[in-house]
């Protein structure tokens, strides 16, 4: 047997380009991309993408492992460039476009990025973001390629060579399009967000874009001809890969230029959308919503089940999710049981806000004592890291030798977010290594003091962080945004409610009433950004309340967490 060769007949690197070049013919008529009124077919948006890929190559020496940019919001020109950018041998880089000036230019720079794709609405932002590049790297910036409005152009006064003027200018019998040899190959280069550390360049395979796309529309029974609302923006972990899973279903794009109420409740109504992807704060718009059959996936933060109740009673079924961008978008996906149909909808939320099972594309999730490597107890209490190995975690951190030396260990990759393995085998988030909060020497998990505060009837958002205390080291610090302002709530008002549902020293010590959270382009609260400000904060210790049960709880943790607390220390030390 071992002398049965490889042939072209029996083995072809793997490669999500294929299922584009697959739709172009088996899904030819069906329409690929809506935007407005533009729409496109399979046959379309592949030919589009194949003339493109050929104008890189011709006309910009693009080359193997060359970054090319694009700074975009949904549009279908964000969505060709994932196909076109590897079908030319180039690597892809989708930039947050929330980022300010000083972080685009460091990613510029960083990525040696030779072609820059924008969208006219960030002319500004890129001028400044080159300016910043100019300062402080003496190599020539990228090439701008303005991408406008298709419709109905805005900025032609800007005199630079435009997205569909390139398209058109590609002389399809000039230059042959690269066969990729190694599914190793880089297919994408995505920057992490930085919510709890400076960005880094996360690298994707081939051969890991592929499973990862395969494995999702598996997972979530993404079936033929769905309708896909872009909600979720696609410069995050290329959209979860479905910006090429779409095309391996020959699926419809609905591509909408913001994530706002109205465009998200007109696309479902106009499109008849089957499925979308999103952040929970989203369904902190869909609450308003009428009743409507879609298939949500969600992830980025663990959903509170009170929240997860009210969007599924409106008709959106949500499957829960749990990912990062070093492993190519969801790593764990909440498989629902049959049996789980018999509880009560809100044993059912509290079930579907758990992070869940390993993904097809990895071979093992686990948690773990990062310190000995020991895998904790599968009773829903011991708290370790996750850990996760397979073919849909990155191939490493560009330029960072440092980075990589901390996050694979022993085989595995350490994600840096704590949880625990129930005894059915699905993991549960408990926080993030630096969100754990640390009061006394007991572990407080913030994402449970948050599910409290989301069943308040006046709380829209709710974040906990830690703030400084005199006394315990650490306390919680809730900070809260209400769903209508007229309707007041204080301070004392939402502890006393605390209080009323959590052990007392779980109770935030102080509470902070926001307009808005400053979050992420993903919609995750940017955690890091309000640990300074409840730095800033102080708390009154004299009038501070000690109940009786609260002291006690206090030192009985001193001796029962204190295995717990040494994990959490050593894991924050690390990241």
């Amino acid at each position: 047997m071992n002398r049965l060769p490889k042939n072209p007949a029996n083995y072809t690197p793997l490669s999500p380009i294929k299922f584009l070049e697959r739709a172009s013919v088996v899904y030819s008529d069906r329409t690929s991309v809506i935007y407005n009124s533009t729409r496109f077919t399979w046959r379309q948006t592949y030919l589009r993408c194949h003339r493109l890929a050929v104008a890189l190559r011709s006309r910009f020496r693009i080359s193997k492992n060359d970054v090319i940019s694009v700074l975009a919001p949904n549009i279908p020109s964000m969505y060709e460039l994932h196909f076109a950018v590897p079908m030319a041998g180039a690597v892809l880089n989708t930039i947050n476009t929330r980022l300010d000036s000083s972080s685009i230019s460091t990613i510029l720079r960083h990525s040696q990025a030779k072609i820059l794709f924008f969208d006219y609405q960030f002319a500004s932002l890129v001028h400044d973001s080159i300016s910043h590049l100019m300062e402080r790297n003496s190599a020539s910036p990228p090439f701008l390629v303005l991408i406008d409005e298709l419709e109905s152009p805005k900025a032609s006064h800007l005199g630079l060579l435009e997205y569909e003027e390139l398209i058109s200018s590609a002389d399809l019998g000039s230059t042959e399009l690269p066969l990729l040899a190694d599914e190793w190959d880089p297919i994408a280069l995505n920057y992490t967000s930085g919510t709890t550390s400076a960005p880094k360049g996360v690298v994707y395979s081939h051969r890991g874009a592929y499973l990862s796309t395969l494995s999702l529309l598996l997972q979530w029974g993404v079936g033929n001809e769905a309708v896909y609302l872009w909600s979720l923006p696609m410069f995050h972990c290329n959209g979860w890969t479905f910006t090429w899973g779409m095309a391996a279903r020959g699926g419809t794009n609905v591509c909408i230029r913001s994530s706002s109420k109205s465009d998200i409740y007109k696309a479902i109504a106009d499109h008849r959308v089957t499925h979308m992807c999103c952040a929970p704060v989203i369904f902190n718009l869909l609450v308003d919503a009428t009743e409507s059959k879609v298939e949500v996936l969600t992830g980025g933060a663990p959903p509170p089940a009170a929240l997860l109740e009210r969007v599924e009673k409106l008709g959106f079924h949500v499957t829960h999710a749990y990912g990062m961008t070093e492993a190519t978008g969801p790593a764990l996906v909440c498989e629902w049981r049959e049996e789980w149909n018999r509880l009560t909808s809100a044993e059912q939320a509290k079930l579907k806000a758990r992070q869940g099972i390993g993904v097809l594309s990895l071979s093992e999730v686990d948690v773990k004592d990062v310190g000995t490597m020991v895998s904790v107890p599968r009773d829903g209490k011991a708290v370790g890291e996750i850990v996760i190995r397979g073919s849909s975690v990155m191939k490493g951190y560009f330029n960072n030798e440092e980075a990589n030396s901390e996050v694979f260990k022993e085989g595995w990759f350490l994600t840096g977010d704590v949880g625990v393995v129930h005894p059915d085998g699905y993991v549960e988030i408990k926080d993030r290594s630096k969100d754990v909060i640390i009061s006394g020497g007991e572990n407080i998990s913030s994402v449970e003091v948050e599910a409290v505060l989301y069943k308040h009837e006046r709380v829209l958002e709710a974040a906990v962080v830690a703030m400084p205390h005199p006394h315990w080291g650490e306390t919680p610090c809730a900070f809260l945004t209400l769903k209508e302002e007229r309707l007041k709530l204080t301070e004392e008002e939402i502890i006393a409610y605390c209080r009323r549902n959590m052990a007392g020293y779980m109770v935030p010590k102080k509470v902070v009433f926001v307009e808005e959270m400053p979050k992420t382009a993903t919609g995750k609260i940017q955690k890091n950004k309000l640990r300074e400000m409840a730095r800033g904060l102080e708390i009154d210790v004299k009038s501070e309340r000690k109940p009786k049960r609260e002291e006690e709880m206090k030192k009985k943790s001193l001796k029962t967490s204190a295995r717990n607390n040494e994990y959490v220390v050593n894991a924050r030390s690390r990241l």
